[in-house]
């Protein structure tokens, strides 16, 4: 037998309409986590679905999901929203059976799912920690020598003996996660930790990772942030419905999404303003991709502007939001970081109510390839992120080859970030001589 620390083999999820998962008590999540490898050893033994009553109306989630992860394997699981990421991350930590298939895991599991999921909300942050602990079989004395540095990492110490229910959603995150991190289980499944928390966290989330991949344990990292799936893993499994539909390396397998059309849009709203990105000051309300012809459009002709749109609404009076966009590329290279600096709202506050800025991005300046942008809005004194969509939208750059742009009668691939059409002259050797004269 080949040595492995997850097999996942022909793992099928099928909801019933209107399902939802039952609030479980402390004993309940007790009871629940002990008997999990029982429960799942006994499936695989038997080769036998779980069959639920009651299941002809509903939704499969995923279907005959199949993969196979090494020991200290750094996976990120990609797509779109309801592809089955997050479905499948549960059953991964026993959270939630498969209504067919199974999944075998060697090791100590380690997750940090959504918030809600992990913790009990009437213990403290110190309990909790000792309740993880032990539910991942460590003793006592084991989680008291990682106390101090979970604590540190999460930045929590004021609040670690209050109940974890009265913590903000980044507090409650951030512990999370440090917990997940560092009581170093054999296997780490983290859900879009980077969603929450400041950008330093985001860092530091990223950098331990990062860490826990070069010791040896395994990672499934849940991320739309392809630029830090492809920074941080070699490996790359892409869902669709329910179903891979590709696994491989990272680079490649985010690549082929970000040009499919499950991957690349060009146009994003947030229609209601409590959940849009941002805060009290300013908050996102759409970002688009719009062409020449005036249209929202995936697809840009290499030779032809591209308009980069932003609609945003002003909260509070008195400030100077700055909207600005960051771009990068396939591999996660920043393209460059463009700012509103329009001489009318230049350094000036902006009156409450709805805004739309436009920065143009001429012709002939990319490369061929995708672009992935960022779209935020700050101010600048002092600096403050007042909102911020990573990857809010994304547009393919497309040449054709028929002479009438950078790349001439060239037919291959012209490597480099930006691939500006440059003014050239050339003259002959007299001529040249006659002008230096």
């Amino acid at each position: 037998m080949s040595q492995f620390a997850i097999r996942a083999e022909g793992i099928g999820k099928k909801f019933r309409i209107g399902e939802r998962e039952p609030y479980l008590a402390l004993r309940d999540t007790l009871t629940r986590a002990a008997t999990a490898p029982f429960r799942a050893l006994s499936r695989l033994a038997s080769r036998q679905p779980l069959i639920r009553r009651n299941e002809r109306e509903g939704f499969w989630a995923l279907t005959d999901v199949s993969f196979e992860l090494g020991p200290g394997e750094v996976v990120g699981l990609i797509g779109r929203n309801g592809a089955g990421k997050s479905t499948l991350l549960k059953i991964l930590s026993r959270i939630m059976e498969p209504t067919c298939g199974s999944a075998l895991l060697r090791g100590r599991v380690g997750s940090l799912l959504e918030v809600g999921v992990g913790f009990h909300p009437e213990l403290t942050g110190r309990e909790n920690i000792y309740l993880n602990g032990a539910i991942l079989g460590m003793g006592r004395r084991e989680v008291r020598r990682k106390f101090d540095e979970i604590v540190a990492f999460a930045e929590v110490e004021q609040f670690i003996d209050t109940p974890v229910k009265r913590y903000s959603t980044g507090m409650y995150m951030r512990l999370a996660f440090s917990v997940a991190a560092q009581l170093e289980p054999e296997i780490l499944l983290v859900d879009e930790v980077l969603a929450v928390g400041d950008t330093s966290f985001q860092k530091k989330c990223i950098g331990r990772m990062g860490e826990v991949g070069r010791e040896g344990r395994t990672v499934v990292f849940v991320s739309h942030s392809m630029t830090t799936v492809t920074r941080l893993c070699p490996r790359a499994i892409l869902l669709d419905r329910g179903r891979v539909i590709a696994d491989g390396p990272a680079a490649e397998v985010t690549a082929a999404y970000l040009r499919s059309d499950l991957g690349t849009m060009a146009h994003r709203i947030w229609p209601d303003p409590a959940t849009a990105p941002g805060d009290r000051v300013a908050r996102l309300r759409a970002v688009s991709v719009i062409v020449d012809d005036g249209t929202y459009s995936a697809t840009v002709d290499i030779r032809r502007p591209v308009v980069l749109e932003m609609t945003y609404d002003v909260l509070q009076p008195g400030y100077v939001p700055t909207p600005n966009f960051r771009l990068y590329n396939e591999e996660g290279v920043c393209v460059f970081i463009t700012f509103d600096t329009e001489p009318e709202w230049r350094r000036r506050t902006k009156p409450a109510g709805r805004y739309v800025s436009r920065a143009t991005i001429p012709g002939n300046f990319f490369s061929e390839g995708t672009l992935i942008v960022d779209a935020a809005i700050s101010t600048m004194d002092p600096a403050t992120v007042h909102a911020l969509e990573r990857e809010a939208v994304a547009f393919q750059v497309v040449d054709s080859i028929d002479g009438d742009s950078m790349r001439g009668d060239y037919g291959g691939t012209v490597p480099g970030i930006v691939r500006p059409h440059l003014q050239w002259r050339t003259v002959g050797e007299d001529e040249s001589t006659k002008t230096a004269g």
